[in-house]
């Protein structure tokens, strides 16, 4: 059946950032709705931010495209052009490639739930611009801009 039971999906929380770049997650989780579904060409999440958490570190993607949609809650999104505020059924794109790097954060004193898609390229990179950090998605691991790796958590 294609109806998805949201109580026998795993909720993973936190993140695989290396430290100290993994603290600013601590009070993310999130359910991979589309992995449960059986989907294989785009990912979906179910994000839940507690306050005064972030969806990630600012980043952009070589080759997968994301979007975001606000379920519940207010969230600020920060880009290259500054910040936003989001309510429910705001939604935000990023194109993949283009360099202006994006996170969400919830500075409200309530959780917010947003629906995150994006596609499933191989070899899918991630630039952090804010950090000395880029995700190698073909070796998925995380190195510094010189290329020395960090340690895996």
């Amino acid at each position: 059946m294609p109806k998805l039971d949201l109580s026998t999906i795993a909720l993973r929380t936190g993140c695989g950032y290396p430290a100290p770049f993994h603290a600013i997650c601590a009070g993310r989780s999130r359910q991979a709705l589309g992995d449960a579904g059986g989907l294989t060409q785009f990912g979906v999440n179910l994000l839940q931010l507690a306050p005064g958490t972030a969806s990630s570190q600012r980043h952009w993607h070589t080759h997968e495209d994301e979007f975001v949609f606000v379920v519940a809650g207010t969230v600020v999104l920060v880009t290259d052009a500054g910040e936003q505020v989001l309510h429910a059924g705001d939604c935000a794109a990023f194109p993949a490639g283009v360099p202006d790097g994006h996170q969400i954060i919830n500075r409200s004193g309530e959780p917010a739930v947003c629906l995150e898609v994006g596609s499933r390229i191989p070899g899918d990179g991630a630039s952090y611009p804010d950090i000395d950090l880029i995700y190698d998605g073909s070796a998925e691991s995380y190195t510094r801009r010189d290329g020395t790796p960090y340690p895996k958590r």
